[in-house]
């Protein structure tokens, strides 16, 4: 027999099926460690199964050769050819898992890189996500000081305002379109004599000229905002009041008016004042002439008095004559007591001063008025201050003062009533207060009443000097005179009538001189 042996083909086939078995354990154990090591890594995955794969495969297909040889060569290849088919079975079916492994590798590759970058994306996602969470934390943060921050201003601001709505002298008002109010301070209130419950008022309800109130609309309505506008208004406590009122409208979003909001400020004190003042010069002035008036009529007077009386001696008493001449007196002494008090008035009367007691004058006076003032059912309080300090004055003049106050508080109470008269003093003033509960003096006329020859009492039953006569007296003595009507009650501070006048004295001074 010729040729070549098989006996090196057969062993290295039989090494090398035996080296295969033994490979694929040792790739088997080795892809074991990896996918241990990294459990969530895809091609330590799929080596772990491909290497499983493998070793079956190789045993297959190892223990096939081996068997294979050891059969044939050992002359039982019969059994081999029964064999074979398992064998061919095995490996074929070995082979299309392995192979059916390494055709899913790209599939399951591609999908494990796809998982793996939507993971990365994820990641980095969750990493923005982490980031945009930190920073929105940190602009919460941020957005909660800033919000404590604002509302903290927000706070003082609203205080503030509070503070100057609420204690502001004037009037700081808020209304709706028809004028009802919606909100006013507690100056507001006080000073309209208003109620808590002012929501019910309506402020257009209270110009007294309606002249003005359409002004105020018409210029609100045209302008948007009115200022200085000089109103006269009525509270509900019927106290006339004299406001400067500056306003603005409020507007809704489409621009119409929907209300307004306004401050107004209380001229009431200050108009009086002025208007004091020009009754002060308007006095000075009638005084002037009254003074004038009268030098020149007391001359002529006096001559008809005197050639009077002397006529009288030449006519019988009883005769028509000697009466018209007794008339003719009469009169002619009234006019000489009228030009009296125009002199009084205007000051040009002499004057005997001295330190003299106020307390001790009221009660001479009262010693005298008292009787036929309690005829009357008038009641005479006296509330003196006892250490009453003395003031340089006319003494006669000063009894005139308080004669014609308490005659006027008789004329104002004609059912009866109460005269309270207090003294006070202070370092250097004293006051005297004459109040009685008569009907009080209508607003109208409350800055005429010192005015000459200005009465509300009936022809023949005054001359309208006794106020004036007063003032001026006053005025000499370097004091003032003032009225209040109507009155507050002290107790209930409710509003009473009545009169009151005040007035004040300089106390005596160790030059009098200065007071004249």
């Amino acid at each position: 027999m010729t040729g070549l042996s098989l006996l090196p083909a057969i062993i290295v086939e039989f090494v090398g099926s035996a080296l295969a078995i033994i490979l694929a354990f040792i790739a088997l154990a080795y892809a074991r460690a990896l996918a241990k090591l990294q459990p969530d890594n895809f091609i330590w995955g799929f080596l772990w199964y491909f290497s499983i794969a493998m070793a079956a495969f190789s045993i297959s297909r190892g223990v096939g050769h081996i068997v294979r040889i050891s059969l044939v060569h050992s002359g039982n290849i019969e059994t081999w050819y029964k064999l074979a088919p398992f064998s061919g079975g095995f490996n074929t079916m070995l082979m299309i898992s392995v192979a059916a492994v390494i055709i899913y590798y790209h599939k399951g590759l591609a999908a494990y890189k796809a998982i793996r970058t939507e993971a990365e994306k994820l990641a980095v996602a969750n990493q923005k996500l982490a980031s945009n969470a930190e920073e929105l934390q940190q602009l919460n943060s941020g957005l909660e000081t800033i919000v404590e921050a604002r509302t903290r201003d927000l706070s003082q601001s609203e205080k503030k305002f509070r503070n100057f709505f609420e204690n502001s002298k004037d009037i700081v008002y808020f209304c709706d379109i028809n004028g009802h109010i919606t909100n006013i301070n507690n100056s507001g209130l006080k000073m309209l004599g208003l109620s808590e419950h002012a929501e019910s008022i309506n402020f257009h309800e209270l110009f007294n000229d309606p002249a003005v109130l359409d002004l105020y609309l018409t210029t609100l309505r045209e302008k948007g905002f009115i200022s200085d506008l000089e109103m006269e208004c009525v509270g509900s406590d019927g106290v006339p009041r004299h406001l400067l009122l500056s306003a603005n409208a409020i507007h809704d979003k489409r621009g119409n008016i929907i209300g307004c909001e306004g401050i107004g400020k209380d001229m009431t004190r200050l108009k009086t004042i002025t208007e004091q003042l020009i009754n002060h010069e308007k006095m000075a002035s009638v005084g002037e002439m009254a003074a004038g008036v009268a030098h020149e009529i007391n001359t002529p007077l006096g001559i008809i008095l005197g050639y009077t009386q002397l006529m009288l001696d030449d006519f019988e008493s009883g005769t028509d004559t000697h009466e018209n001449m007794r008339v003719i007196e009469r009169q002619t002494k009234a006019c000489r007591r009228i030009v009296a008090d125009l002199l009084k008035f205007s000051r040009q009367s002499e004057s005997v001063k001295s330190c003299i007691n106020i307390n001790t004058i009221i009660n001479d006076v009262l010693s005298v008025t008292e009787h036929t003032l309690n005829i009357n059912k008038i009641e005479i309080i006296r509330t003196l201050d006892q250490t009453l300090p003395d003031v340089f004055g006319d003494a006669e003049k000063i009894q005139q003062v308080f004669i014609n106050l308490f005659n006027n508080a008789q004329y104002a109470m004609p059912e009866g009533g109460k005269i309270i008269v207090t003294t006070d003093h202070d370092e250097s003033h004293i006051k005297i207060c004459v109040r009685d509960t008569g009907s009080g003096i209508p607003a109208t006329i409350i800055n005429k009443i010192f005015n000459p020859f200005f009465t509300t009492k009936e022809v023949g039953k005054g001359t309208g000097l006794g106020l004036s006569v007063t003032y001026g007296i006053i005025q000499e003595h370097g004091g003032s005179i003032t009225v209040n009507s109507p009155l507050s009650d002290p107790e209930s501070n409710e509003e009473i009538s009545g009169a009151e006048f005040q007035i004040i004295l300089p106390i005596k001074t160790l030059n009098p001189s200065t007071l004249l």
